[in-house]
């Protein structure tokens, strides 16, 4: 992990990478975190996040951005071993995903795709502009609790 992240490099890449059509919503994210938090991040994590834009699969349920926020979640707090969910691995991850999406509900009001893209028909009508502001969030968001949680300094 990198000793310092720059919040506004963190937010400016994944609405870059978004916006440019380099990756979608979920992988934007991905992608920001790994460049500015851990470049250490295997790639294949955007990989993992594929499937997650337009709320899993154009589905239009959860943000796929909080989905990616968790994936990175999971990446730097998760187990990769069984045990139990009252491991204190797990509840730490849990915790912190809980706090990831609640950061989004509290401020979107919905998790749901399709109570924000209502009405509006991709690319049209303002769907990429919405998202945007989503992908900066999230990537942001998930910057600050893995620095929160690592010992990194937020610049």
């Amino acid at each position: 992990m990198k000793k310092e992240i720059n919040l506004e490099k963190v937010r400016a890449d994944a609405q870059e990478a978004y916006k440019s059509g380099e990756f979608l919503c979920a992988e934007a994210v991905v992608h920001s975190v790994r460049a500015n938090v851990d470049p250490n991040m295997p790639k294949e994590m955007i990989h993992v996040a594929s499937g997650f834009p337009v709320g899993v699969g154009r589905a239009q349920c959860m943000c796929g951005t909080v989905s990616a926020g968790t994936i990175c979640l999971g990446y730097f707090f998760g187990r990769t071993f069984p045990t139990t969910i009252t491991d204190p691995q797990s509840l730490k991850t849990i915790t912190l995903a809980y706090e990831l999406q609640d950061h989004f509900k509290q401020k979107n009001k919905a998790l749901c795709c399709h109570v924000h893209l209502k009405g509006m028909d991709e690319p049209r009508n303002g769907h990429p502009e919405k998202c945007a502001g989503f992908v900066g969030d999230m990537a942001v968001k998930t910057a600050e609790i893995v620095a929160r949680e690592l010992g990194g300094k937020l610049v």
